[in-house]
């Protein structure tokens, strides 16, 4: 059982570190006054990338947390 919590864990916080980068990147996009039209592609990509890793990160911890009732 430790194994599969240390590894949902290890899961979480990659999960967490990637969704912070596309963050970051993303606030980096949106200072800039334009953006090329390669700069809005990734804006729209960071922002499904993003969201998809808020997705997993609550599928894991509702998984988890059901796992412990």
């Amino acid at each position: 059982m430790d194994e599969i919590q240390d590894s949902l864990s290890e899961e979480l916080n990659r999960l967490h570190s990637e969704h912070h980068r596309y963050a970051q990147r993303l606030d980096e996009l949106i200072q800039k006054p334009y953006l090329s039209e390669d700069e809005q592609l990734e804006e729209i990509r960071l922002k499904k990338l993003k969201l998809h890793a808020k997705d997993l990160i609550y599928a894991i911890e509702r998984r988890a947390s059901l796992a412990v009732v």
